[in-house]
């Protein structure tokens, strides 16, 4: 399944898809163009998915085979994150399944974050496969997360459930399986409607250093 978005009244609701919804290079020009389709006309962004992962994040057979695109390609999924990070309508990323890696620094990326209470798992798995984090994906890492829990996430590899995930404050609630989208969506009720030009101005001011960072080896790299 592709991405598809789709809208309750005016909070839109991206379906991210179905299976492993890694970050390819298709994947993130259709995240571009569903981006640009909620910035001009939704009061909010509720991000989901179909399968037992919200997403797994970096493609990495696609790196493989495309080794001489390397530093084109994550910068492309920074520029990615960046975006959802400033985006100028309130964001939750509603987190059904498993978040691994960059899929999870997307998930960090949102305004704020609900995950299924009993299966899927939160995590970083840099530090055990041996890909240690840019200064972008650790910039933003850290500009959403107390250094105790940037620490415990980042350095350790650990694969945190639900309530786990909460207690350590990389998500803001839980829900049962099959309720964590309409959870999202509850949350974002009362958020929605926001001056998109105030809240775009917030974003970049509180997390300016950390859109720096993913977006210094950007330039000079995009199709």
């Amino acid at each position: 399944m592709a991405i598809s978005l789709r809208y309750e009244e005016k909070i839109a609701i991206l379906e991210l898809g179905d299976d492993e919804n890694r970050f390819s290079p298709s994947f993130l020009d259709e995240m571009d163009a569903h981006l640009d389709e909620v910035v001009n006309g939704a009061q909010g962004l509720v991000t989901t998915a179909g399968g037992k992962f919200y997403t797994n994040g970096l493609d990495l057979d696609w790196l493989a085979a495309h080794g001489d695109q390397t530093q084109w390609y994550v910068g492309r999924v920074q520029a990615m994150l960046a975006r959802v990070l400033t985006l100028p309508v309130p964001t939750v990323a509603a987190i059904v399944g498993h978040a691994f890696g960059a899929g999870a620094m997307l998930a960090l990326a949102h305004d704020f974050r609900v995950m299924r209470t009993d299966r899927g798992y939160f995590c970083f798995p840099e530090a055990d496969i041996r890909i240690p984090f840019t200064p972008g994906m650790a910039a933003l890492i850290q500009s959403k997360l107390t250094p105790q829990a940037a620490v415990a996430s980042m350095t350790t590899g650990r694969r945190f459930g639900g309530g786990d995930a909460e207690s350590h404050g990389l998500v803001d609630a839980t829900a049962p399986e099959g309720a964590v989208t309409a959870a999202a969506v509850d949350l974002m009720r009362p958020l929605a409607g926001k001056d998109p030009g105030t809240l775009g101005a917030i974003k970049h001011t509180m997390f300016g250093p950390a859109v720096q960072a993913l977006t210094a080896d950007t330039a000079g790299h995009r199709e």
